[in-house]
């Protein structure tokens, strides 16, 4: 085994400040923000991941016609134009309308990840993509998922856990006690076991249950990678 390949799994936004330029970080959050802008950047429109209201209101004062979109502890914000959908942002036309998109936790991920050699949006639907991406450029990888008020939210374990399962795969190693816990836990578990979380009860709460199909139905069906450069995701050149 090659023990400079390394693949470590947190799940807190701040946990990505650890990490410097001997690091790659993955943003993973799969109910929604990950999905949302992987969804908007594989559609060919531009995505502005934001890590406050404040951010977000700057940024869109810089560009022309942006839509404004996401949550804030699932509410949608004053003066935003939607939700953090995945499902309508496919849909949705007007592609040269850039987005700014904002999450209560995952789109914090990209700014807390500064000092990292390079930070990526990942999801269920470009899982296989960004394994492979990371094993050829990436011996050292942090996976960050979405959580909140210290709880690590079961899709995400689940989305972490099958891309750090693919580079354990690659020659990489578990780096720590707890990450190596979290693949066991969920390298084999079944893609409906994302249905069972808190997530998904808000998304069943709140009529929103499109999104969480959305999720479901949509697994490696993207063949690209997506990197945070200068405050916007971008396609890598493959």
């Amino acid at each position: 085994m090659n023990t400079e390949r390394r693949v470590v799994i947190d799940f807190l936004p701040e946990s990505a400040r650890a990490f410097d330029d001997s690091w790659a970080v993955v943003a993973v959050d799969i109910l929604r923000a990950t999905t949302t802008a992987v969804t908007i950047a594989w559609s060919g429109r531009r995505c502005l991941p934001v890590g406050s209201l404040e951010q977000a209101r700057e940024t869109a004062a810089r560009l022309d016609r942006p839509l404004l979109v996401g949550e804030l502890g699932g509410d949608l914000p004053e003066g935003f134009d939607l939700q953090n959908s995945p499902r309508t942002l496919e849909s949705l036309g007007d592609l040269e309308r850039p987005v700014v998109l904002l999450s209560s936790s995952g789109t914090r991920i990209f700014g807390e990840a500064a000092k990292a050699s390079a930070v990526y949006a990942a999801c269920l639907r470009n899982l296989t993509a960004q394994v492979t991406h990371l094993a050829e450029h990436h011996p050292r990888v942090a996976m960050i998922g979405a959580g909140a008020k210290g709880e690590f939210r079961r899709e995400d374990q689940l989305g972490c856990a099958w891309m750090a399962a693919g580079l354990i795969a690659a020659g990489y190693h578990a780096d720590g006690e707890e990450t190596s816990e979290v693949i066991e836990r969920w390298r084999g578990a079944p893609l409906d076991a994302c249905a069972g979380g808190r997530s998904a009860e808000y998304l069943r709460r709140t009529d929103q249950l499109d999104d969480l199909a959305f999720v479901l139905s949509h697994v490696d069906d993207v063949d690209a990678v997506f990197e945070f450069v200068d405050g916007e995701l971008r396609p890598v050149p493959r």
